[in-house]
């Protein structure tokens, strides 16, 4: 639970031009939301260089990269930068390592061998450099002669994936310590990935203590047909990007969704998309609605649930208003309010 006391975090959506981070970052941090987090979509706001801007805007509030690409920074350099923001910030850091977009490391002549091996070499090499190791490795992927950080860090601190395949998964529960369950994962999904990543951790011989933050496409309004017509188009697109990956094939929809983008693309996918989905790909209604939305996550085993949203350019009025009428719904707080 982050420092406002909230399991619930906001993220920092890629639309936001950089001159707004700032205050979106304070204005989470003011709100008493109890994390921010920055993604690092290609080819939108760097991750590194966006969370440096949010720790030094804010005062409290813990902050992630959901996630860094393995393939995009030299592990060593990952860990200088990831060193360099930790060593400033003490305790309010928490960095996340993925593969990154597919499509987007093709275009830039990255796309690895492995992913796996990608995701476990990066992340691997930049633990022991944060621990002050002097690191010689002959990877798959990466090569490293003799390198150590001059600043590494006091403590080691929790790393994040963002793994959606099976596979991935039981990698973040062998190596990591926490796995971001990503945009368009249903409650159902937060169970499964808790369920491939436990038995990662089991076949490593290790306890299962994974944080699990699961990030949501979000829109509240008083008029529960305003918060679900903001959703729709954001949904709608980020399906017609992978219209077929591990979420919509566990749930079931990838065929629906191909043969839609088939038929008339983007458009036909925002038109056709049934209000079933807007229920359990995103939170999307009225504040009692959004409360109770955000409870299932937490059933379905979300550690925290980060909301993305929407509108992006008018995020300021659905942090405040989630923060008056959709928080203290939440289940946590009446318990709190009957335990006080």
């Amino acid at each position: 639970m982050g420092a406002g006391g909230w399991p619930v975090g906001v993220l920092v959506m890629d639309p936001l031009p950089p001159r707004q981070i700032i205050p979106f970052a304070r204005l989470t941090e003011d709100l008493g939301f109890g994390e921010l987090w920055v993604p690092e979509d290609f080819f939108f706001n760097a991750s590194i260089s966006t969370a440096a801007i949010c720790l030094t805007a804010t005062e409290r509030i813990p902050v992630g990269i959901g996630i860094a690409a393995a393939m995009v920074r030299h592990p060593a350099v990952l860990a200088m930068e990831l060193a360099t923001l930790a060593g400033a910030f003490p305790g309010r850091l928490m960095p996340g390592i993925g593969l990154g977009t597919p499509f987007c490391l093709r275009q830039m002549g990255l796309q690895p061998r492995s992913s796996l091996a990608a995701v476990r070499e990066c992340l691997t090499v930049v633990r022991r450099l944060l621990a002050g190791e002097e690191v010689t490795a002959q990877g798959q992927l990466f090569q490293l002669d003799r390198v150590r950080l001059v600043h590494p860090l006091p403590r080691p601190i929790r790393f994040y994936t963002g793994a959606m395949g099976p596979k991935m998964l039981q990698l973040s529960g062998e190596i990591a310590d926490g796995n971001i369950i990503g945009i368009t994962a249903t409650p159902e999904i937060v169970r499964w990935s808790r369920g491939q990543i436990e038995e990662g951790a089991r076949r490593a011989g290790r306890a299962f203590n994974h944080d699990c933050p699961v990030f949501v496409l979000y829109a509240v309004a008083p008029d529960r047909n305003v918060a679900r017509a903001a959703i729709r188009g954001t949904l709608a697109s980020l399906f017609s990007v992978y219209p077929r990956n591990a979420y919509t094939e566990h749930y079931g929809c990838a065929d629906e969704l191909e043969r839609m983008l088939a038929r008339g693309g983007l458009q036909a996918v925002a038109h056709e998309m049934p209000e079933a989905w807007l229920d359990d790909f995103a939170i999307a209604g009225a504040p009692d609605e959004c409360a109770e939305r955000i409870d299932h996550y937490f059933d379905a085993g979300a550690t925290s649930v980060v909301i993305a949203p929407q509108p992006v350019e008018e995020y300021a009025g659905t942090l405040r208003l989630t923060a008056r009428e959709v928080l203290p719904r939440l289940r946590c707080a009446t318990q709190g309010a009957m335990r006080a």
